[in-house]
């Protein structure tokens, strides 16, 4: 069976040692973590280095066995300090994670690339890759635009993270990721939805809390892993209020396991 992954999204709600517990018993081999909240107030499960918590969440990863694919979530805005993010990457790289997630939220693009190139090197310390994810609503909304930032920031450790909701909501398409170098594709997050999107000021709410199980919508996701290098991680995020307690990680696991087993 392929190795699965599930972003925090998907139950947001589970604080990471839950998480790691009923990702475990769903078939999951490894999960996100939302580390660090996505905008001020929102929520997020901060871990230290050499806290009790985080060495606990460490005991429950061998436990399950189960792993920490990635953690997140930075927002590159025009007031971000690079610096302030070494506290995360150390808990990520404690945690064994293999990149952090991060997203373009500043109309400046040479302030933008500045400040990713930095924070690329900086994740190269502690042995992270930065995967710059790009939404619709945000300044970095396609998938040609996140490259286009990887490309002047110039940092092997780059990638872009796709999302499959965000990759069709924003215009794109399989033919746009089979044209992609490789290098700069790593990981991919799952879901489904309709083929047409929600009129405009419906989008973040899709992404945020109306996403499909893979199979469920009409999205052409075997598709997408077909164009996409082999060996790229894969994760399912399926945010729903459709979807409740523990079954929801485990009908997201059933789903995306069969979509994985028609390729």
């Amino acid at each position: 069976m392929r190795p699965l992954g599930v972003a925090h999204l998907t139950a947001l709600d589970l604080a990471p040692q839950a998480l790691v517990r009923e990702a475990g018993r769903a078939g999951f081999s490894s999960v996100g973590l939302r580390l660090h909240p996505v905008m001020p107030g929102a929520q997020a499960y901060p871990l230290a280095v050499g806290s009790e918590a985080l060495r606990e969440l460490k005991t429950v990863m061998a436990g399950e066995g189960v792993s920490v694919a990635d953690i997140e979530f930075v927002s590159l805005t025009p007031q971000v300090r690079i610096a302030e993010c070494e506290a995360l990457l150390a808990a990520g790289a404690e945690l064994g994670a293999v990149s952090l997630t991060v997203s373009g939220d500043d109309e400046d693009s040479v302030r933008l690339v500045h400040n990713f190139a930095a924070l690329c090197e900086l994740a190269k310390v502690h042995g992270l890759r930065v995967d710059l994810e790009f939404m619709r609503w945000r300044p970095v909304a396609t998938l040609q635009q996140a490259l286009a930032v990887l490309t002047a920031a110039g940092q092997g450790n780059s990638a872009v993270l796709v999302d499959a909701l965000h990759l069709f909501r924003s215009g794109g398409d399989v033919a746009a990721i089979a044209q992609v170098n490789p290098h700069y594709l790593r990981a991919v997050q799952l879901c489904d939805a309709p083929l047409q999107a929600p009129v405009e000021a419906l989008i973040i709410q899709e992404a945020r809390e109306g996403r499909l199980l893979p199979g469920q919508g009409q999205l052409p996701l075997v598709a997408l892993l077909e164009a996409l290098p082999v060996g790229v991680a894969v994760s399912v995020e399926t945010p729903s209020l459709l979807l409740h307690g523990e079954r929801r990680l485990q009908a997201a696991s059933e789903a995306t396991h069969a979509c994985l087993a028609c390729l």
